[in-house]
């Protein structure tokens, strides 16, 4: 029900409950209802409003209306329940009863109202006219009701709009239109008829429309210019479409008429386009849901939180569409604590190729401000996706690059103009770039490396050179293929072959076969200690032609120029360390690592001195590319490929930590993939079928009761001490635990191996159990030993001595190492070979034996396939067997079964064997130690 407060002529709003007659109309007594009361019960958001809105008009009488209560009125014509709308006439009761009330219903929204202004003579009138009942009607003679609605018989039609609702009531103030001299007319104007002119329709009789020839003079006829102002509000961004005819702008979404002079100075009237501005009007409607729910509130301008704004990077978009559109854009410098540039990115990319890296030009512009090279680098390391720029805002980058730029950063070094990556990484370069951003030359490049390494076996054939004396088996050729097309490439590898496969044959053959090219002509191969023997042998057997200098020993040269007069040169690690400062300055042309494993770890003196040799390629060879963890492969791949798993700490990031602590396959297999060009793997399996059967044992040896306890109570201290420490000490206690897993093992071997049990006189289960297998087996095989601990050998020699089993023993403190092998092989008096793992694990060829015993399992899976390959290799005629002893329910035990989770490291990157030992938690810890046998 509508009507006026008793003693204020105010508009309220009040809700009733009364029974109907039988002609459906109200019978007293009228309950008034609260409408605050009934909000608990109500769950309709429109109804919610609805009684919000209604309360608003039982609130203070005197207070004055505002926009708010114009919008609060729209909510209650909205009247969401569909309750009958009755108004109170006061002159009958004054109080609401059945017989007060008339039926009435709401009509359409007055949203406008015409002010006419008329000029007679010397005086200006003003007059306002409604659109009611179908016509426009003079405010006199307007039936208006509770100063907000236009009543037309039983409808009420709301003056939607505070201008509008001000407007009339200070006109029927006035009691009839307004007059003032035309002397104060330009003042009305300019302050009150032009800003309401905004809002309202304001017409001024007398003025026509414009002709043609006005529109021409003054500049008219052009289509007119679209702009849009941003400005601050409170904490809301105004959006302002503006549309310019001529100089004069006007708002979009006003209702103002434009009027100029001609040169005569004659007034006319510009008829708006309303098609273009409706169509600007339409693109603003189409970029936010939240301006088309403005529209109800006749807005002059559209408007959004800022964080509306902001989120999910709106403004970007938007401001993409108002330049694609031509629309100019104001103000948005001026936005409070808003520093991104408007502007969307625009990146172009351009490869080329050049000496030994390929050069990515990166452009990244936000319209006329261009970001540099270095300060997207810094966005990207700072995982900012803003970049800095010059006019001191800040692009935004886009999201779909954002891991590119982080790709392509981390693939090469970053200059001024452009990202240099080693060529090496071309199968990285195809990955990270189209084919269109890459110039002709580099694309043509890209192919011939992509084509050329895409498979070894498709390699073109190198011709066996003349000088070679022997027979390349099919993957010694293609490895041979394989080696000369990575240094016609300007590329170093790592040959990766499996134990025994003749690694150093496949070099000696690619050495010959570089023979007598252009450049320098002295390789350099460094090795362990051990092996310098051999490699001497197999270059006299297979390329007699080589000239050959063994540059080890006291006499060794101390000249650089005197490598001159040969074609390869041997030497060991150990020289290298201290002939390095001169070997450095010496150009070589091919340098190769045997056994490559000992640069593995990056912080060493070894690495550092084989990173500062001179040749233009380099090689790592090696059985074992990775035995602890990935950063093995890359110490030896940074060493034979620079750049091509870039520096240590991205390759840390990128691989390392993913696959050596989360085990990630993914992570495995995008290595496996960047280095699958320069790393060549075979194992037997693939490429010697003929190789006889391999068998494998494991046989338990159960301790005596006196071993066992000396066991138990060692184990016990290690327990308690790993018990007391939190998980930071424990990581800081790594040296004291190995210490202890050492005792253990040394426990499983032999007490005696321990300096405080050196006079135990039990017997070594392990012990017996050797000798047995040796006495029945040694009369018709030979027998390789290996153990860690040399004084363990020691004790297995002495019991072969008791039974006049002749063997010999190498350890790292053998000097006459190439005697001892040589009458191993070929004295058939000599039955068993015990060798230190240490020092005879690699680079022996002792295929003379068939039986392989490993005393002591050793953290490194791969050290012992190492130890079992010196008998199981090219040339072995005989089946293996590789027995590895350990104690059941010992440490011993556990190491078998945590090598066994953690053998698929190297397998899911070269193929090949991990180490066990690399992160063990405390759980693992205690899984070692396992429950004691013995209580105490």
């Amino acid at each position: 029900m509508l009507r006026y407060y008793r003693f204020h002529k105010q508009l309220s709003l009040e809700l009733y409950e009364a029974a109907l007659t039988a002609a459906g109309k109200p019978r007293n007594p009228l309950v008034p209802v609260n409408p605050l009361d009934r909000v608990p019960r109500t769950t309709d958001p429109a109804l919610l409003q609805f009684l919000a809105a209604v309360s608003r008009f039982q609130k203070d009488p005197t207070a004055p209306r505002t926009a708010a209560d114009i919008e609060a009125l729209r909510l209650v014509l909205r009247n969401p329940a569909g309750l009958p709308v009755y108004t109170h006439d006061a002159g009958f009761s004054d109080n609401p009863t059945a017989g007060s009330l008339s039926a009435v219903r709401f009509g359409a929204d007055i949203s406008d109202a015409t002010l006419l202004v008329t000029r007679r003579g010397d005086t200006y009138t003003c007059s306002v006219q409604l659109p009611a009942g179908g016509r426009m009607l003079p405010l006199e003679e307007a039936d208006i009701a509770f100063d907000h609605f236009v009543r037309s018989g039983e409808e009420l039609q709301l003056l939607a709009g505070f201008p509008l609702f001000r407007l009339v009531r200070f006109f029927r103030g006035l009691r009839g239109p307004l007059q003032l001299p035309a002397a104060h007319f330009p003042e009305l104007r300019r302050h009150v008829l032009d800003p309401l002119g905004d809002l309202l329709t304001v017409h001024y009789t007398g003025v026509r429309p414009a002709s043609e020839e006005q529109l021409e003079e003054t500049g008219l006829a052009t289509a007119p210019a679209r702009l849009l102002y941003l400005s601050d509000s409170g904490a809301h961004i105004s959006i302002t479409p503006v549309v310019r005819y001529g100089d004069t702008e006007v708002p979009v979404l006003s209702k103002r008429q434009v009027y100029a002079q001609d040169r005569a100075g004659q007034w006319f009237c510009l008829v708006r386009d309303e098609a273009a501005e409706l169509t600007f009007t339409a693109l603003l409607l189409q970029q936010h849901p939240d301006f088309e729910r403005q529209l109800d509130t006749d807005p002059l301008a559209f408007y959004l939180h800022r964080s509306r704004f902001l989120e999910n990077d709106w403004f970007l978009g938007a401001f993409a569409q108002w330049q694609e559109a031509g629309i100019t854009v104001l103000g948005f410098g001026a936005l409070k604590g808003i520093r991104s540039s408007p502007h969307a990115a625009q990146v172009s990319v351009q490869v080329r190729s050049g000496i030994d890296w390929f050069g990515a030009s990166v452009k990244l512009r936000f319209g006329k401000q261009t970001a540099t090279l270095k300060q997207l680098q810094q966005a990207v390391r700072a995982k900012s996706r803003y970049v800095a720029l010059g006019d001191g805002t800040q692009g935004l980058l886009p999201e779909a690059w954002l891991g590119r730029f982080s790709e392509w950063f981390n693939a090469g070094d970053a200059d001024t103009e452009e990202i240099r990556i080693p060529k090496v990484q071309f199968a990285t370069v195809a990955e990270l770039f189209k084919e269109d951003e890459l110039d002709r030359e580099a694309l043509a490049e890209l192919r011939y490396y992509q084509d050329s390494f895409a498979k070894p076996g498709a390699l073109p054939e190198v011709p066996v050179p003349a000088g070679f004396r022997g027979t390349l088996r099919h993957y010694q050729q293609q490895g041979l293929n394989w080696l000369q097309a990575l240094a016609d490439g300007g590329f170093g590898g790592c040959l990766a072959d499996d134990m025994g496969l003749g690694k150093t044959v496949q070099v000696l053959a690619f050495l010959l076969a570089e023979a007598g090219k252009d450049g320098p002509h002295t390789s350099l191969v460094v090795m362990p200690n051990s092996l310098l023997f051999n490699w001497q042998a197999e270059a006299e057997r297979f390329a007699p032609s080589l000239r050959l200098h063994l540059h080890y020993g006291e006499r060794r040269l101390r000249h650089i120029r005197d490598f001159d007069r040969f074609d390869l040169v041997l030497t060991t690690y150990g020289t290298l360390l201290q002939d390095v400062s001169y070997l450095k300055n010496y150009g070589f042309r091919h340098v190769f690592l045997d056994e490559a494993q000992a640069i593995k770890n990056v912080g060493s003196q070894r690495y550092a001195a084989a990173r500062l040799l001179q040749a233009r390629t380099r090689f790592a060879i090696t059985g074992t590319p990775v035995e602890n963890n990935s950063l093995d492969l890359y110490a030896q791949l940074s060493f034979a490929c620079p750049g091509l798993l870039g520096s240590k700490r991205s390759f840390t990031q990128l691989f390392s930590i993913p696959i050596d602590q989360f085990g990630s396959s993914r992570h495995a297999r995008q290595l496996q993939a960047r280095v699958a060009p320069f790393l060549l793997r075979r194992t037997k399996k693939e490429v010697a079928p003929e190789l006889p059967e391999k068998t494998e044992l494991l046989l338990a040896c159960p301790m005596e009761e006196s071993q066992q306890r000396i066991y138990d109570a060692c184990a016990r201290e290690l327990r308690d001490f790993i018990d007391g420490k939190a998980d930071d000490e424990l990581k800081r206690s790594s040296v004291f635990l190995l210490r202890g897993l050492t005792r253990l093992r040394q426990i499983c071997n032999a007490p005696q191996l321990l300096p405080e049990e050196k006079h135990w006189n039990g017997s070594s289960s392990k012990i017996e159990a050797l000798v047995e297998g040796i006495v029945n087996n040694a009369p018709g095989h030979k027998i390789l030993v290996f153990s860690q601990f040399v004084s363990m050998l020691e004790l297995i020699r002495a019991e072969l001595e008791k039974r006049e089993i002749l063997s010999e023993v190498l350890t790292g403190s053998t000097r006459d190492r190439a005697g001892a092998v040589q009458r191993f092989e070929t004295d058939d008096r000599t039955r068993v070979f015990l060798i230190s793992l240490k020092a005879g694990g690699t680079g022996l060829n002792l295929t003379a034996a068939d039986y392989v015993y490993l005393v002591d399992p050793w953290w490194n899976p791969a050290v012992e396939d190492q130890a079992i390959d010196r008998a199981y290799r090219i040339g072995q005629e005989k089946k293996v067997v590789a027995v590895r002893l350990y104690c059941p329910g010992t440490v011993e035990e556990k190491i078998h079964q945590l090598q066994a989770a953690k053998r698929a490291l190297s397998g899911g990157i070269v193929g090949g064997n991990a180490s066990f030992f690399n992160h063990i938690s405390r759980q693992e810890w205690t899984e070692l130690l396992g429950p004691l046998k013995t209580a105490f």
